[in-house]
């Protein structure tokens, strides 16, 4: 029969020598390669490093919305009210007394002292007759500083100043001088101008539009 040749076999011997590690060490582990290293978190209490930051593109529309709108213009002040206009009908004897109890109403509902000025057209009412006994100083003093009801005569009602309310006593004096007083009083009255006098002789001075 024929012979089958054998397979050579390869002993170990044959491999080739090991090396050997160095007496007293081992072969050392072959480690990965490390990869780029991530940065390192900031420290508490102290910022990381600031980076610039790019500016922002703006497009024409941005431009456009970013213009101050023009305001719309401011409405006009509204102008202050007419004051009203109240006729009590009293002699020229009685529309001094008729005045005095207007006043206590005034104050009885609410009125400072303050905001009342009283102007007669004949006879001065006594207490500026007694106020004016002391010199117009201290009279025209008590008028500015507005703590009480001011009278004065229609002489002297051009000097006075606007106040909330007036009364008028025409308890006397021409039909020149009521004329002449009635229509200072209403531009010194603020709120409220009171007549106390003749109806027919208001309407005959200022007509029925009063």
């Amino acid at each position: 029969m024929p012979l089958i040749p054998e397979e050579p076999q390869i002993h170990e011997s044959a491999q080739g020598p090991r090396p050997t590690p160095a007496s007293g060490r081992t072969a050392p582990t072959p480690r990965p390669v490390p990869g780029p290293r991530p940065a390192a978190p900031p420290r508490p209490g102290r910022p990381g490093p600031l980076r610039p930051t790019p500016p922002a593109q703006r497009t024409p529309r941005d431009v456009a919305a970013a213009k101050p709108e023009p305001s719309a213009p401011a409405a006009p002040a509204a102008a202050p009210a007419a004051p009203q206009i109240q006729l009590i009908p009293a002699s020229a004897e009685g529309a001094l007394d008729a005045a005095e109890e207007a006043v206590d109403l005034l104050l009885d509902s609410g009125r400072a002292p303050g905001e009342v000025l009283v102007i007669t057209t004949g006879e001065q009412h006594p207490w500026a007759t007694h106020e004016l006994s002391f010199g117009e100083t201290s009279y025209w003093a008590q008028h500015d500083a507005k703590d009480d009801v001011f009278y004065a005569d229609a002489s002297a009602a051009g000097r006075a100043g606007a106040r909330q309310v007036v009364v008028v006593a025409l308890n006397g004096g021409s039909d020149e001088v009521a004329a002449a007083t009635l229509p200072l009083a209403l531009g010194r009255a603020g709120a409220l101008l009171i007549v106390c006098g003749d109806p027919q002789r208001i309407n005959s001075v200022l007509g029925a539009g009063v």
